[in-house]
């Protein structure tokens, strides 16, 4: 089974979508997770990105059909936490 981290890196999205989440990622901070969770308290980073990777999941199911409620700039949101956390987990573990 592959861990979090090389899921995320094998994610497939489209190109523009990723270059705004890197520019993004580069100023991340984790209160934003307060947003995104719509709760006070914030998980550690291994639960935080699990949460993040299924409400990205959704998210892009959502982009691919056409959704009319879909919303690339809170996609963007949450594809910049998900490469946020998973730099303060990697910097956490080094």
């Amino acid at each position: 089974m592959q861990d979090i981290v090389s899921i995320i890196a094998t994610l497939k999205r489209p190109k523009l979508l990723m270059q705004a989440a890197r520019v993004g990622a580069a100023d991340y901070k984790r209160k934003n997770l307060k947003r995104i969770f719509g709760t006070g308290d914030l998980p550690g980073h291994g639960q935080a990105l699990v949460w993040l990777m299924d409400i990205e999941a959704q998210m892009n199911e959502q982009r691919q059909s056409g959704a009319a409620w879909y919303s690339p700039s809170r996609h963007i949101e949450v594809m910049v936490a998900l490469l946020g956390e998973m730099r303060l987990m990697r910097a956490d573990r080094a």
